[in-house]
């Protein structure tokens, strides 16, 4: 009865028993553009306070959409094209350019406790997101099971709600995390979004039991040296030294 009463006491005073998220905020190419993933809303989002306000443009893989691009609480399903056109809108003309044998890299903000690592990753190869292939993740999220923990949540009250399941939301955590994820060398992107070319889908989805929860990232692939890559740097800086000398000669 004493138990009884303590925990009683102690739900009056914490959070509420609601679900956590992480999203993908930023990810570029290794050969350059940047983007977010599907859904993302931008700096309308606050970092912290209320689920309400943190998280209606994370997206949770559940119900139809768990094998597709999920859905946000804000905008519903992860629409492809719509959603590649808002990341553009959001990040530039171009989406995050990758390579075959190259890499996408980025920022993966925990909102809150149930949004962490490990991570597992997927490429889609034609653009419709209805078929994937696992691909390696490099630098991976921290995280036990998609949780992860502030000193503050090793209050013994809180561990004891956790470990009976009253309690599943910890904290709000507010920490982004770097992540980068292999593209296969062979790798081919033969899908057409929003009027982009040579596109794939990379998808990252944590293991958490509350959701899973992630997101979907629009790149176009392009030959290293190309146009607006970082490889076609070199020689262009190059060709604008040579005309430099010859104005000089001149």
């Amino acid at each position: 009865m004493h138990m009884q009463i303590v925990l009683t006491t102690l739900l009056a005073t914490v959070a509420p028993l609601v679900a956590a998220h992480g999203k993908i905020a930023v990810a570029t190419g290794d050969a350059g553009g940047n983007g977010t993933a599907l859904g993302i809303q931008g700096g309308v989002i606050p970092g912290a306070g209320s689920n309400k306000v943190t998280e209606p443009d994370t997206t949770v893989f559940k119900g139809a959409q768990a094998d597709a691009c999920g859905q946000t609480k804000g905008q519903g399903a992860n629409d492809v094209e719509a959603g590649t056109k808002q990341a553009m809108a959001l990040s530039g003309s171009t989406l995050p350019q990758v390579t075959s044998g190259g890499s996408l890299s980025g920022t993966l903000h925990i909102v809150t406790s149930d949004g962490a690592g490990p991570y597992k990753a997927m490429i889609n190869t034609d653009g419709t997101a209805q078929s994937w292939t696992a691909i390696n993740v490099v630098t991976q999220v921290p995280g036990n099971n998609g949780n992860i923990k502030k000193s503050a949540d090793k209050r013994w009250y809180v561990r004891a709600l956790q470990s009976v399941g009253i309690m599943k939301r910890a904290t709000n955590i507010n920490e982004d995390y770097p992540f980068k994820v292999a593209i296969p060398a062979g790798t081919s992107c033969t899908g057409t979004i929003a009027g982009q070319s040579n596109t794939c889908i990379v998808k990252l989805v944590n293991p958490s039991k509350a959701g899973p929860f992630g997101g979907c990232v629009p790149v176009q692939m392009v030959q290293p040296g190309a146009a607006g890559s970082t490889a076609a740097a070199a020689p262009a800086t190059a060709s604008t030294a040579a005309r430099r000398a010859r104005a000089l000669k001149a």
